[in-house]
């Protein structure tokens, strides 16, 4: 190996041979360090020893950026750290890692901490049901597209941006008790229900961040957890609304007379399953069945739930199965460019017992309007559609059925020991007490139970 005493004309005299991808010029007074040329005429000083019987090399710096004196200190003290049995590269990776880890931490520090709720989200997907998941989507949601449902006296036209999404555009150093206390204020005052689901999001979202590694160093844990911060929120509140025995027949008689069949079948099938909202409106064909008379629903508790297909339920969706398969026939057989979309309404709404080929799902998606109107006709008290499953729960109880029997079929979480080990009961006994509950509704609403549902009209109840 060559060496020569290295200077900056030698440096700039210096070519790589012909054919050759790249020459060293090797320094007599630093005996690791050589001035590298490749073929494409660049120069970088280097340096190059023996650690553990392997060769080590590692670019020291452009010889336009180093003097030749800096980079004989360089080479001097890489020597120094092989002597002691450090890998130079080791060294400088570690060093480009805190470096890295710095720059990384002063972008987290500075950007909106929607980045980080987007982490959370994504983080936290495979444990959270469709509703949930769309919940949190919607709270930092960007707003200004257009509403595709109905819209309140004095709205605009567009969606407004979600409730958090003006707080977490903070950095997340920046949201502590102070800005969660004025950021709760005027949304308390504004809308108290959707302000307090925000804020136990917002909540679950800080602690998540202070379990993490990222941004634990930036979140402040306390900022949900102080009285200023929760004294703002409405008091919890617990609801009551439910049908009473004698309005069944007022409500039976104005929901079965509602124009849209969907509707009419799904508030009737709501109140007589004790099903969630969106566990019935999920509902498919292919969850029915008729042979062995069963629902599959699925359950945000334990994943899916299977329940007995009443009598006057299975009436109601096999009329509403031939009246979707006959409207869908006539649909898919219209030709032409300007049925296209007709078809390809009808295409989605098929696999959906509660079809609507006019929602973007395919599905049923707002049945408020209509049982508001139904209620309003029958001159009753405001009742959710949350309401008609407590309904189900309370009236259950004049036929004295077991209180697990009920917990079964409306999908709730066992509470006793007995109900979570040693009860397990089959669909035929489920059966059993559902037929009984849905019998004695049925005869409280003057509801005829025989023939074809078309054909069913409320018969007078005695007073």
């Amino acid at each position: 190996m060559k060496r020569e005493r290295l200077t900056n004309p030698r440096i700039s005299a210096a070519t790589c041979p012909e054919g050759k991808g790249q020459a060293f010029i090797w320094d007599t007074d630093a005996p690791r360090l050589a001035v590298r040329i490749t073929a494409a005429g660049a120069k970088s000083f280097i340096f190059e020893a023996k650690l553990h019987r392997q060769t080590v090399r590692q670019t020291i710096g452009d010889v336009r950026a180093w003097s030749i004196e800096s980079a004989r200190a360089e080479a001097r003290r890489l020597q120094t750290l092989v002597d002691q049995g450090i890998d130079p590269r080791q060294e400088r990776a570690e060093k480009l890692a805190i470096i890295a880890a710095k720059r990384e931490k002063a972008r987290r520090t500075e950007s909106p901490a929607l980045e980080a709720w987007a982490e959370y989200i994504e983080a936290r997907r495979s444990k959270w049901g469709a509703r949930t998941l769309a919940d949190h989507q919607a709270m930092v949601g960007e707003g200004g597209k257009p509403k595709t449902r109905g819209r309140r006296k004095g709205q605009g036209d567009t969606t407004q941006p979600g409730i958090l999404r003006g707080l977490l555009s903070l950095p997340l150093e920046r949201i502590d008790a102070d800005a969660v206390r004025d950021w709760l204020k005027p949304e308390a005052e504004r809308r108290p229900t959707h302000a307090a689901l925000a804020f136990r999001m917002l909540r679950a979202f800080l602690n998540w961040c202070a379990s993490t590694k990222e941004f634990a160093g930036l979140v402040h844990a306390d900022a949900c957890k102080t009285r200023a911060a929760r004294d703002e929120l409405p008091k919890k509140v617990a609801k009551d609304d439910c049908l009473q025995r004698e309005q069944l027949p007022l409500w039976f008689k104005q929901v079965r007379a509602l124009a849209n069949p969907v509707q009419s079948a799904y508030l009737q099938a709501l109140l007589l399953t004790g099903a969630r909202r969106e566990e019935l409106a999920g509902l498919r064909w292919d969850d029915v069945d008729f042979q062995w008379n069963s629902l599959t629903i699925r359950d945000k508790v334990e994943g899916e739930r299977t329940i007995p297909l009443t009598p006057y339920v299975a009436d109601l969706l096999r009329d509403l199965k031939q009246r979707n398969d006959a409207d869908a026939r006539k649909v898919l057989k219209l030709r032409g460019p300007d049925q296209a979309v007709a078809r390809e309404r009808a295409e989605r709404a098929l696999p959906w017992v509660f079809g609507s080929p006019a929602a973007a799902s395919g599905r049923l998606q707002e049945p408020r309007i209509a049982h508001n109107k139904a209620l309003a006709a029958a001159g009753l008290p405001p009742l959710t559609l949350h309401g008609l499953r407590r309904s189900f729960g309370t009236l259950s109880e004049w036929v004295e059925v077991p209180t697990g029997i009920v917990a079964q079929i409306m999908g709730h979480k066992p509470s006793a020991i007995a109900e979570k080990h040693y009860r397990r009961r089959p669909l035929d006994l489920l059966r059993m007490w559902h037929t009984k509950i849905e019998a004695w509704m049925l005869e409280q609403a003057g509801v005829a139970q025989f023939g074809s549902v078309t054909k069913r009209r409320p018969r007078p109840v005695r007073s």
